[in-house]
C-alpha cells in the first residue's frame, strides 16, 4: 500500500466531512471511519455454532481470554484489542459503558457479566497486552445459524450490515464441513457494501481437524487432503483467499501448556505402548481407566478438555521421539495442529495488505453515504471517489484477484495463475509473488520481475487479446514495474 493511496484515502473522508458537515448522523459515522483508518486491521472470527471460534482465537492470541464454554459471553460480539494493561469494558445497548471485574479461573480469564443479560449488551471490548494484538483487532463473533434467532442475527447485522460496510475488514470463516450455508455467509460478506469491489477478503479453516481422521494421529493429513480439494472448489475459490486445516483445541493448549499438563503427558508417554492405545480406544475409557501409572482422574479428564485423544496421543509420541521439554514440545505441537500454516495465510494476505484492506472500507463508507444521501452539492466529492476507485493500484489488485477467481477474465489458466501470483495471490512480499524463496537475493529478484513484466507486455500487446484479459495484463505489468521499483538500484525500462 503506497501512502500517497493511504492518504487520498483520509483526504476522501475530510472531504466527505465537508460536504456533509451539517448532517450530524453522516458526520458521526464518517468521523468513527477515520478513526479505523488510523486502528489496526480489523478481523472478525466467523463461523457456525461449536466451529471452535472462541478456541481459535485463543490460539492466535497466545492466551485462554476468550470463553470457550456456552455461556452468556459467547452470545455476545466481543472485541480484543492490544492494551497496556488488562481490562474488559462492556457497552450495553442502552445506557453508559463499564468496566467489568478482571477474573482468573484456572488460568483462564472469566468474564462476569456483572448482572447484565446477554440481549441487552451491545458488545464487550477486551484490552490485553498481547503482541498478537498489536497488528489487529480480533472480533469474536456468536455462531452462525444458531438455535436462538437473536443471537444469529447479531452476527450477520454486525458482519454484513448490508446498509453500510462491514466493521470487519476481513474474516476468518471456520467450518467443520463445507455447506451451502458457509458459501451463502462468504457470498453476502463479499457482497456487502465494504465489498462492492469484488475483494476477497476471508481466508477459511477447516476447523476441528482432528475430527476428521477421528482423533488418529495421521488425521491432519486427511484434512490436509479435504482443505486442499475445498480450495480448488469453484464455489469457494471466489470466496475466500485459502482453506487451511486446524486443530483449534490442539493450537490453543499447545501455545498456553502447562507445567501440569507436561508432566501428565510425560507420565503416560512412559506407559507401555499397547496399554496407552488401549485405555485411548474412547474418551470415556480414558477418563475411567485405572490402568494409567500414576495418573488422577482428574489430571485424565483435564487433558481430555485441553488436548482431546488426537492431542494427548501426538503429545505422548513427541515425547518418546525426543521432545522431552515443555517448551519445544508447545512448539512442535503448535506446528503440527496445523496453527503456523493459518497464521503465515494471515500475515501473507491480511496483515501485508491491512492498509489497503481499510482504506478499501473508507472508500466504500463514502461510496455507501453518496448513494444513501444524495445531495446536490457533491460532484466534486463523487468525481474524486471515482478517481480514488479507478486509480489506486492495490484495488485494482485487489478487483483483479476477484475476477481471476471467479473466471471473470477470458485468459489461457496457466497465463491466470501467474498473473494470481504476480498480483498477490500467495502474497504481497516480493518474492512471493515471483514465485521465490523468501531468501532470494535483490539481483535474482530483478531478473525474473525484468522477464515477466517484457513477457506480460508482449501479452497486452497481442491484437486478439479478450478486452478482460488486456485490463488484466495492465494491472500485472504495473504491479511488475511496482516490484523493480522497489528493488534497490533498479530502474525500469
Amino acid at each position: 500500500m503506497t501512502p500517497s493511496t493511504t492518504a487520498r484515502a483520509a483526504e476522501l473522508l475530510q472531504e466527505a466531512l465537508d460536504a456533509y458537515r451539517d448532517e450530524p448522523g453522516a458526520v458521526e459515522a464518517l468521523q468513527r471511519y477515520q478513526r479505523r483508518l488510523a486502528e489496526p486491521l480489523r478481523v472478525a472470527i466467523a463461523g457456525m455454532v461449536k466451529a471452535g471460534k472462541s478456541t481459535l482465537l485463543n490460539a492466535i492470541v497466545g492466551e485462554e481470554i476468550a470463553p470457550t464454554d456456552t455461556g452468556e459471553c459467547t452470545r455476545i460480539v466481543t472485541w480484543y484489542r492490544h492494551g497496556h494493561t488488562p481490562r474488559i469494558t462492556l457497552y450495553p445497548k442502552a445506557g453508559d459503558p463499564r468496566i467489568l471485574p478482571l477474573k482468573r479461573t484456572a488460568g483462564r480469564l472469566a468474564f462476569v457479566l456483572d448482572g447484565a443479560r446477554a440481549e441487552d449488551v451491545d458488545r464487550l471490548d477486551v484490552e490485553w497486552p498481547s503482541p498478537a494484538l498489536h497488528a489487529m483487532t480480533l472480533i469474536d463473533t456468536p455462531g452462525i445459524a444458531s438455535l436462538s434467532q437473536d443471537v444469529s442475527a447479531r452476527s450477520s447485522g454486525f458482519l454484513i450490515p448490508g446498509d453500510a460496510p462491514s466493521e470487519a475488514d476481513a474474516v476468518i470463516y471456520l467450518m467443520r464441513h463445507m455447506h451451502a450455508s458457509d458459501v451463502r455467509f462468504l457470498e453476502s460478506f463479499r457482497d456487502d457494501g465494504a465489498a462492492r469491489s469484488g475483494t476477497v477478503n476471508a481466508i477459511a479453516v477447516l476447523s476441528r481437524a482432528d475430527e476428521v481422521g477421528a482423533g488418529r494421529i495421521d488425521s491432519l493429513i486427511s484434512a490436509a487432503d479435504i482443505a486442499g480439494r475445498y480450495s480448488q472448489d469453484p464455489n469457494l475459490r471466489k470466496l475466500a483467499l485459502g482453506v487451511v486445516p486446524v486443530a483449534g483445541l490442539l493450537a490453543q493448549s499447545a501455545r498456553t501448556l502447562r507445567q501440569s499438563d507436561f508432566e501428565s503427558l510425560e507420565l503416560l508417554a512412559r506407559m507401555d505402548r499397547a496399554a496407552r492405545e488401549r485405555m485411548m480406544l474412547s474418551a470415556d475409557r480414558f477418563r475411567r481407566s485405572s490402568d494409567t501409572q500414576g495418573l488422577t482422574e482428574e489430571a485424565r479428564a483435564s487433558l481430555l478438555e485441553r488436548y482431546g485423544l488426537f492431542g494427548i496421543r501426538l503429545a505422548a509420541v513427541l515425547i518418546n521421539n525426543g521432545f522431552a521439554d515443555p517448551t519445544p514440545l508447545a512448539h512442535e505441537l503448535a506446528r503440527r495442529s496445523g496453527l503456523n500454516p493459518l497464521l503465515e495465510l494471515l500475515d501473507r494476505q491480511f496483515l501485508a495488505r491491512a492498509e489497503a484492506l481499510k482504506a478499501r472500507t473508507a472508500v466504500a463508507a463514502v461510496e455507501n453515504l453518496l448513494r444513501s444521501r444524495p445531495r446536490p452539492d457533491t460532484e466534486a466529492l463523487a468525481a474524486a471517489l471515482e478517481r480514488l476507485q479507478a486509480g489506486a493500484h492495490e484495488f485494482r489488485e485487489l478487483r483483479l484477484l476477484a475476477d481471476l477467481r471467479t473466471g471473470g477474465v477470458d485468459m489461457r489458466a496457466e497465463l491466470a495463475a501467474e498473473a494470481e501470483r504476480l498480483i498477490g495471490g500467495r502474497g504481497t512480499a516480493v518474492p512471493l509473488r515471483l514465485g521465490l524463496a523468501p531468501d532470494a537475493g535483490a539481483a535474482e529478484l530483478a531478473a525474473i520481475a525484468r522477464a515477466c513484466l517484457a513477457r506480460w507486455r508482449v501479452v497486452a500487446a497481442n491484437p486478439l487479446i479478450d478486452r478482460s484479459a488486456l485490463e488484466a495484463c495492465r494491472v500485472v505489468v504495473r504491479s511488475c514495474e511496482g516490484m523493480l521499483a522497489d528493488l534497490s538500484g533498479v530502474k525500469v525500462a
